[in-house]
């Protein structure tokens, strides 16, 4: 920050409480802080750098799951293996990232902060829809580096301690939020995803059949996109699946992942294409 230093150490602006969000805070005090304006030249094709594939989501009685592969490609190399694509936003929120890496990491972090910033400011804490909003403020900041390639595509899940359910909102490069019933997916291993979720999703599912469903459409996406990494079990690296419920956020423990993710696997040595969906 720049600016003239008060007696206590800290700039004038840090005691301007003219706005809970701490988005407009950087753009107005320090919009070289903003992941936009973080990002050097890459000096070559946006295929140059990292990017994170297939994440999911989708709703069960009393709250909402979120999953993700942990692979990123660079060009046609593997980047990363055990990227964590799946975060936490706050206490009843998650949110998940497909696209450009570096930008998106960023932009999480400062989605984290922008709720803690709001709930400090207002003393309460955002509803579910206003998280969905400010997340897409902070999506629209990057607009102009989408439209150069470099694209960040979130997805938003949360318990809306409102209505008493889970609830789950999609994006584009404009930042426009959109709720989404049931199940959704994005990244590039998407199509596969969705038509897996559309098969097997049940609005009943418990907490553990919804974690089955969510290793299957990953299963299904890696089978048929090689941008997304399946599980790896020599190298102990799972799916990264969270859960949002009434208790609040918390990762499913590698070792219950791990128990899902080997029933998946011996079953598709009977069914290599997976579970069919009964007709009715």
């Amino acid at each position: 920050m720049t600016g003239r230093i008060d007696d206590q150490g800290l700039p004038p602006e840090y005691f301007d409480a003219a706005t809970p969000s701490f988005v407009d805070f950087l753009r107005a005090h320090s919009p070289d802080l903003l992941p936009v304006n973080r990002v050097p030249d890459a000096g070559g094709s946006p295929l140059e750098l990292p990017h994170g594939t297939t994440i999911l989501a989708l709703t069960f009685p009393g709250g909402v799951m979120m999953a993700g592969d942990r692979r990123a490609t660079q060009g046609h190399r593997i980047a990363y293996r055990e990227l964590d694509k799946v975060q936490r936003g706050d206490e009843y929120s998650v949110v998940a990232f497909a696209g450009t890496v570096g930008l998106a990491l960023e932009m999480v972090r400062l989605f984290q902060v922008e709720l803690e910033h709001y709930e400090k400011m207002e003393t309460v804490p955002l509803s579910l829809p206003g998280k969905a909003r400010r997340l897409g403020a902070v999506i629209q900041a990057n607009l102009a580096q989408a439209l150069q390639g470099l694209a960040v595509v979130p997805l938003l899940a949360g318990y809306d301690t409102d209505s008493g359910v889970g609830r789950i909102y999609t994006y584009d490069i404009t930042g426009a939020p959109q709720e989404t019933r049931g199940y959704h997916a994005d990244g590039s291993g998407s199509p596969y995803a969705l038509g897996s979720l559309k098969k097997l999703y049940r609005p009943d599912l418990t907490e553990r059949d919804a974690a089955a469903v969510c290793v299957q459409a990953l299963y299904d996406a890696a089978d048929d996109d090689a941008a997304t990494g399946g599980p790896d079990r020599t190298r102990r690296i799972y799916p990264t699946i969270a859960v949002v419920t009434a208790d609040g956020f918390r990762f499913l423990p590698e070792d219950e992942v791990s128990g899902v993710v080997d029933e998946v696997v011996q079953a598709r040595f009977e069914q290599p294409d997976g579970p069919v969906a009964p007709l009715r």
